[in-house]
């Protein structure tokens, strides 16, 4: 729920108001002039300053409060009707142990490679508001973390639960392709998009790369590549003699097979060896996959002018009450 003023050029009186205030409180009170009353000053004891001003106050109150309920304060919300589908999207992830290399960096400070993706990958989910989107995980095994869906927040959440090694240590980019598909391929949308993410070789699982990637072509599924590392040895933190250190280590990344498995699904194959490159590549196939969306907006809008108006009445009455019967103030 949100907050607003129908008409918040009303609140431009709140100055006057006050200013009113000001002006009323610091004045003379009133009173009836009336001969030889200095001389019977002195059996006065003073007497309170404030009292007499206590209906100049409540007055204030009173159009502050009204000036408010003009301004009409509404609490409201929005919900969308959507005419049309977005893109159909499922994003293919690798888990693998060689996820665990640390050079990528995120705000200045060293990450694995997975954490670095799941970043991106959370940014590019909350650009696609209204596309639905799936979610692979994959390393010797490959499973559907979540089915297309429309709710980002599950999505996010999913993404910030994912652990190296969650699917195994070795990488099955076909098994991967295949479940993507497959989740895919009986939809009806304008669009079908598979992005596969991975740092290794196919070296798990019984379906190759590249016939996964032919089979969702035959069913009109795009699919995008993205190879993630730098060139030569990567860091990883290792148990030794001397404590855990960072030990280089070779990463095989086969960027042959991906390029091909790219081609073949009409897509692209990109290569990230930092996380601004991850960042762009997600970019580019954010912007490049677009379809027009007819979004229908509704306003509910909840009145709240009457828990202004009922104590504005209520302050006014005791202002008469005040000056009429208590304080018996002689206009």
């Amino acid at each position: 729920m949100m907050f607003r003023f129908a008409y918040p050029i009303m609140l431009l009186l709140v100055p006057l108001a006050l200013g009113w205030l000001v002006y009323s409180f610091f004045k003379k009170p009133e009173g009836i002039t009336y001969s030889m009353a200095a001389s019977m000053a002195a059996f006065s004891d003073g007497g309170s300053t404030l009292v007499p001003r206590i209906p100049k106050i409540l007055r204030a109150c009173t159009l502050l409060l009204l000036i408010v309920v003009a301004a009409r304060p509404q609490l409201y919300n929005v919900s969308r009707d959507v005419r049309s589908p977005g893109v159909d999207i499922m994003l293919c992830l690798d888990t693998s142990g060689s996820m665990q290399a640390l050079d990528f960096k995120v705000e200045g400070n060293s990450v694995t490679r997975l954490e670095a993706v799941k970043k991106v990958v959370a940014d590019f989910i909350s650009k696609r508001e209204t596309d639905r989107i799936g979610l692979v995980v994959f390393g010797e095994e490959a499973f559907t973390q979540s089915p297309l869906t429309i709710d980002k927040g599950l999505l996010l959440e999913l993404v910030n639960r994912m652990k190296i090694g969650m699917a195994g240590d070795r990488t099955a980019i076909g098994s991967a392709i295949a479940i993507g598909g497959k989740r895919l391929k009986d939809l009806k949308s304008k669009s079908k998009i598979l992005i596969l993410l991975t740092d290794g070789r196919n070296n798990a699982g019984e379906i190759s790369p590249q016939a996964a990637a032919q089979a969702v072509r035959e069913f009109g599924i795009k699919l995008y590549t993205i190879g993630v590392g730098g060139k030569g040895p990567a860091p990883f933190r290792m148990k030794t003699l001397f404590g855990t250190q960072l030990v280089p280590q070779h990463v095989d990344l086969d960027e042959v097979t991906l390029r091909n498995v790219a081609k073949t699904g009409g897509g692209k194959y990109f290569r990230a060896a930092n996380s601004q490159e991850l960042q762009e590549i997600y970019n580019i196939i954010d912007r490049a996959e677009k379809t027009d969306v007819k979004v229908k907006e509704f306003f509910h809008f909840r009145e709240l002018y009457p828990w202004f108006l009922v104590p504005a009445i209520a302050i006014f009455l005791l202002e008469m009450l005040l000056k009429t019967w208590i304080l018996r103030i002689i206009p």
